[in-house]
């Protein structure tokens, strides 16, 4: 399949998990850890256009992508992301089997799938 159709698809059905998840409960703290600690997860957030990721989530705390670093951890039931050594802030998670819908503000801002193991290599 070709990269664009496959990018699209990810999207629509994102579009659609993060659809069904509006009404769950959000995750505790020690669930998002549970959920992405030593997975990849890969999906998109609702800016730009679905600006889309493939991170691997180190149980240290560190994150690998595409030619970046950086660090994450758990703070009051929410994942918070550093890139550059400068925080990019804090969403709370609903998880819905591989899925997790990220949540900022009281709205779903993205959505993602996670497979354990590093599927990237980086």
């Amino acid at each position: 399949m070709k990269t664009g159709k496959m990018i699209t698809l990810l999207a629509t059905g994102l579009t659609l998990i993060a659809g069904m998840a509006a009404a769950g409960q959000k995750a505790t703290g020690d669930e998002i850890k549970a959920f992405v600690s030593g997975k990849t997860v890969q999906g998109s957030m609702l800016v730009d256009e679905y600006q889309k990721y493939s991170e691997f989530y180190m149980p240290d705390g560190t994150i690998k992508g595409d030619g970046y670093t950086g660090k994450w951890s758990i703070s009051d039931d929410s994942m918070c992301f550093a890139y550059g050594g400068e925080s990019s802030g804090c969403w709370q998670a609903t998880i819905e089997g591989p899925a997790i819908i990220w949540w900022k503000d009281g709205a779903v801002d993205g959505a993602a799938v996670g497979k354990e193991g590093n599927g990237n290599g980086y």
